[in-house]
């Protein structure tokens, strides 16, 4: 039985977390492998909605072990009021199905505070952050001066552990002006919810070894998308973290040799959130049309997205980065009604065709898009659960897209309902 990791490849939002709920169905495990809070997933599920950003999407499944790994960074107050929201709307959350590495970072109010006093200093290029301390929190981690959940459970390693995170922090404080932090005061809210947060703590990578050799199957569950990857997104406008599929062995403890399949998530056009280069953003009425018609909000910060043409030069880069196998095409219901579309294909760049993104920021801003004009369908496709049900247009470029990224489609996803999708390929089958 296949492992699945699931990827964004675009810069998010393109509709993972109900291709993940669709998925968790057919899993025993979901992990999420890396990010935090900042990213968000919106699952709807006999029309009731749920907002999720900390916990993986297998929570609102029954029967389902969700499991946040150690390449995750954790805001242990977000956490608790999400569960608390979540157990609200009829889900039941316990440490029978939710697991927490023991050696996963904490996100913890200073962090949140320098993310956002440093977003407001930067004068030269904001990368756009949500400000909730994603950045500082990974800062911390490869620093060797964070907070992990392990150390909630003595107050002496907790003060020790502290008392190295001041010394850094407090130094950075005094150099923006602004007020030191109290230490005591630190310790006792980390005390507080000690007994909380420890109740979910696990060896995690035990856990997956150990599920993996009894034949469990595993859904790893990413968050945000390949283009904000810390290595391989458009740097500096990205996330703090490693979005690609790699992530998921280290994020989790579960090795390479654990994944079979990994399924990249791709919006029939391209969004983004934020500050950072986008060769095929649209501002016409072509632009704004997608906006609507997609509902373009972030789920997490309400920011509306930007919008333009399905950008093939792009995923063909993520899904060689990210090793992916096949993809799930979301959104297509959002196309019906264009007369024409358009794919880039490539990029000109001072004179040069390149069918590639370059590393260089400033030739990332002066890459112009070529594209390829395809017909548009006049007919609907909201709704369609197979083949037959969609457009012959619908169909061409759906084939078109694979061509041009140079790997097969898996799923097409024609609404947020979870069934309406049509199966090419079960990842789980593989």
């Amino acid at each position: 039985m296949a492992n699945v990791v699931v990827v964004g490849a675009q810069w998010g939002d393109e509709g993972k977390g109900k291709i993940v709920d669709w998925l968790s169905e057919r899993a025993d495990i979901i992990v999420r492998f890396q990010g935090g809070h900042n990213a968000g997933h919106t699952l709807v599920i006999d029309g009731k909605t749920y907002k999720l950003h900390a916990l993986p999407s297998g929570v609102v499944r029954g029967g389902k072990l969700s499991v946040i790994g150690n390449g995750v960074v954790l805001d242990p107050w977000h956490l608790i009021e999400e569960i608390k929201i979540v157990s609200s709307q009829g889900v039941d959350i316990s440490p029978e199905n939710l697991i927490i590495a023991e050696n996963t970072p904490l996100i913890l109010p200073i962090h949140g505070e320098l993310d956002r006093a440093r977003e407001g200093l930067n004068k030269v290029a904001k990368i756009g952050t949500t400000g909730r301390g994603i950045g500082p929190a990974y800062e911390d981690k490869v620093g060797r001066r964070a907070i992990r959940v392990a150390d909630l459970a003595d107050r002496s390693t907790l003060e020790a552990r502290i008392d190295r995170l001041l010394l850094h922090h407090n130094t950075l404080r005094r150099g923006m002006e602004l007020e030191e932090i109290d230490k005591s005061g630190l310790v006792a809210d980390l005390h507080e919810i000690a007994p909380t947060i420890l109740k979910y703590s696990a060896p995690v990578w035990k856990v997956l070894n150990e599920k993996r050799k009894a034949g469990n199957r595993i859904l790893f569950e990413g968050a945000q998308g390949a283009l904000l990857d810390i290595d391989f997104g458009t740097y500096p406008f990205v996330t703090s973290s490693n979005v690609i599929a790699g992530q998921a062995a280290t994020g989790s403890g579960l090795g390479p040799n654990g994944i079979d399949f990994v399924l990249g998530i791709v919006k029939a056009y391209t969004t983004r959130v934020g500050e950072g280069p986008f060769p095929t953003e649209l501002d016409d009425n072509d632009g704004t049309r997608l906006g609507k018609r997609g509902h373009e909000f972030g789920t997490t910060t309400g920011r509306k997205r930007r919008c333009g043409w399905f950008d093939a030069v792009l995923v063909r880069q993520t899904c060689a980065t990210s090793g992916v196998t096949g993809i799930s095409l979301t959104k297509l219901d959002v196309l019906d009604g264009f007369k024409k579309l358009k794919i880039c294909i490539g990029y000109e760049l001072d004179g040069e065709n390149l069918d590639y993104l370059p590393t260089a920021a400033d030739q990332q801003a002066r890459c112009k898009p070529i594209y390829e004009e395809i017909s548009g369908w006049a007919e609907s496709t909201d709704g369609a659960r197979s083949w037959a049900d969609l457009p012959a247009n619908a169909i061409k470029y759906v084939r078109r897209i694979e061509e041009l990224i140079d790997c097969p489609v898996a799923l097409v996803s024609t609404s947020p309902e979870r069934d309406d999708t049509i199966l090419v390929t079960d990842p789980f089958e593989d």
